[in-house]
């Protein structure tokens, strides 16, 4: 990142973190061997492989025989949701909610167009999958439920715990895309813990460039017991479900920077608090008319905006001629049918939700960063 840009989109990918990088040079270049041959320029890949898969686990409070590796959190959530239903006849369905990353919803769309029965959760003014919606459309040919535990739009934390009890209550498997929350918040699978935050939830998925790890890697969690059908066909890689040539390097960079966040969490948690009340505080101190979207309770540095009578997509290319990166929750059409789906299901009033943007801050941040995009934004709105 350049000293005068400011990257405010943390949500979307991030940086690299210099030792992630440094942990996987090795595995690109010398110690390049194919963990799946029995040479012994394998050993060591193999090794590093299975030393990975516990650190990601012990993240989770998971089993390392619970983590299979993929190509990040498209793949893991298509895996969950395909390879559930494809064990299943025609009819049967799945439960999700209106406010999905894509890689949900297209997936629900393709298997609508399978035979398979999708429906869809509505959500209230924060973003937040309401328990009785749940209860209520459970049904007899109901077999997967599929709700994500952060909103990667608005940064609500779903009430995943609840939401998977209920669903195990009827015998239904839960599944959550965890990609913008793991890494950034404590998560527990572990049944044996009594605890009300354990989610319970018998899939999970998560991608590894939402926390300073590398692109083209991320994992899904399968609880022991669980059985769902192979997504690609091929080899016997990731003990026969996962076919193709580990990524090694992928999966190192992964896991050393997942140990990095571990160790730092809470200090994260409270500097991107601090930092978000800060934008905030300048935002209303300058006068500026602006609702925040989602819950109190969302993940640390995510900021939805809604700005009164704005426009989102101009205020986005306003603010990067001016050196800031930030996402736009609407597009620049002022149609209702243009509005991010998240953006439609909160049912924010069209005078706001056309002028909304998402700000996602990361540790790369500063003081200093929060007070000019504060001042970019109201110089653009006051102009």
């Amino acid at each position: 990142m350049s000293k005068t840009m400011i990257y405010a989109d943390h949500a979307a990918t991030t940086a690299m973190s210099s030792v992630a990088y440094e942990a996987m040079l090795p595995w690109l270049q010398n110690r390049y061997g194919n963990p799946s041959t029995l040479y012994s320029l394998a050993r060591d890949p193999r090794k590093a492989v299975v030393q990975s898969r516990e650190v990601i686990a012990n993240a989770i409070h998971a089993n390392p025989s619970e983590i299979f590796f993929t190509s990040g959190g498209t793949e893991a959530d298509n895996w969950a949701l395909k390879g559930t239903l494809f064990q299943h006849e025609r009819g049967k369905g799945i439960i999700t909610s209106a406010i999905e990353h894509h890689a949900i919803l297209n997936s629900c769309a393709a298997l609508e167009r399978m035979g398979y029965s999708i429906n869809m959760l509505p959500v209230d003014h924060e973003g937040v999958v309401n328990a009785d919606a749940l209860r209520s459309t459970l049904a007899s040919n109901t077999v997967l439920v599929s709700v994500m535990l952060a909103n990667n739009e608005i940064g609500t934390i779903e009430p995943v715990a609840e939401l998977a009890h209920l669903a195990h209550q009827m015998g239904v498997l839960f599944h959550t895309d965890a990609v913008q929350a793991y890494g950034h918040i404590a998560i527990d699978v572990d049944d044996a813990h009594i605890d009300m935050n354990v989610l319970q939830v018998d899939m999970l998925s998560a991608s590894a460039h939402k926390f300073n790890g590398p692109k083209g890697i991320g994992f899904l969690y399968l609880r022991n017991g669980v059985h769902i059908a192979p997504l690609l066909d091929g080899g016997g890689q990731e003990r026969g479900m996962r076919a193709g040539t580990e990524n090694v390097a992928g999966i190192v960079g992964m896991a050393t920077a997942l140990q990095e966040h571990m160790k730092h969490m809470a200090q994260e948690t409270k500097y991107l608090n601090e930092l978000s009340g800060r934008l905030i505080d300048r935002l209303k101190q300058n006068g500026i008319d602006f609702r925040i979207n989602g819950s109190n309770n969302r993940i640390p540095g995510s900021l939805s905006l809604s700005f009164n009578a704005a426009d989102g997509e101009m205020l986005l290319h306003r603010l990067d001629l001016m050196g800031t990166a930030v996402a736009t929750g609407s597009a620049c059409d002022s149609n209702d049918s243009v509005l991010s789906h998240v953006i439609r299901a909160i049912s924010l009033p069209p005078e706001y939700a056309h002028g909304t943007i998402r700000i996602t801050l990361g540790m790369d941040n500063t003081v200093e960063h929060v007070e000019r995009i504060a001042q970019q934004i109201t110089s653009i709105l006051h102009h």
